[in-house]
């Protein structure tokens, strides 16, 4: 019995219809539609490429009354290759593009991973509070320790005879004031005279610099000013001068005597 085939070419061209027995194969298919097996490859609509060695049974749906629909599909050149390798090089790019602060996303309860990470830190903060403060105080215990021993306040003593305890300190009230302060205490802190001395080099030349252009302007206002001086005693004088020729020319005559 005869199984009805329908071929669907690629468009603009109609689809074709032929006949086969079960038995025959895919390769007697291109026999009757004179296609070549180099151009094209024929698939069904849940298969993948038919090839030539399969057979028409194998494609029927129970009975020889249900029609087989076979796709042509045209083959297309492949390239020079290494397509993969770019598709990694930019996968690679992209995975390392991809932003690391996760501070702005929220957990299941809601709340922002950064609030999160915020009060952990907070309360490692707090919990090492007593710590640092135990530190800072020892710190502070050495250097009046040492500034005590410089200073003669401190002095070892010898160990108890029975308790067989440490070196005591010696109280500062028991310190004799005059003694301490008649003694001589050098002061070698280079680093600090060499700044002292740059300093008050500087603010001497500051001011010497200051004191030179007040002294510079004052003179200069001063020269101004002498010369408007001049410029309006000038003015002055002049005016003057003009005034008394107009006030001369502005007498009447004197009267001459009568003739006897």
């Amino acid at each position: 019995m005869l199984q009805t085939i329908q071929i669907n070419l690629p468009s603009p061209l109609l689809a074709k219809t032929i006949h086969l027995t079960p038995q025959q194969t895919i390769s007697d298919l291109f026999t009757y539609t004179e296609l070549s097996f180099e151009d094209v490859y024929l698939r069904t609509r849940s298969s993948g490429p038919l090839s030539p060695s399969t057979s028409i049974s194998s494609l029927q749906h129970g009975d020889t009354n249900h029609l087989i629909e076979i796709n042509v599909c045209a083959r297309l050149l492949g390239g020079k290759g290494g397509f993969g390798s770019q598709l990694r090089a930019a996968g690679g790019r992209m995975s390392s593009g991809k932003a690391t602060n996760m501070d702005s996303c929220r957990d299941l309860s809601g709340r922002r991973l950064g609030t999160i990470k915020e009060a952990q830190r907070q309360a490692e903060l707090l919990e090492s509070a007593p710590a640092l403060r135990a530190k800072l105080a020892a710190e502070e215990k050495s250097k009046l320790e040492a500034l005590e021993r410089q200073l003669g306040i401190s002095q070892p003593d010898a160990l108890d005879d029975q308790n067989g305890e440490g070196s005591s300190k010696r109280k500062v009230e028991d310190v004799n004031l005059e003694e301490l302060a008649a003694k001589k205490h050098k002061f070698d802190d280079n680093k600090f005279l060499e700044e002292s001395r740059e300093i008050n080099d500087n603010v001497r030349n500051a001011v010497s610099k200051a004191m030179l252009l007040k002294k510079k302007k004052k003179t200069a206002s001063a020269s101004a000013t002498a010369k408007s001086d001049v410029k309006t005693k000038g003015r002055e004088k002049v005016e003057e001068i003009t005034k008394k020729e107009k006030e001369k020319m502005a007498m009447p005559p004197p009267a001459l005597a009568n003739v006897a």
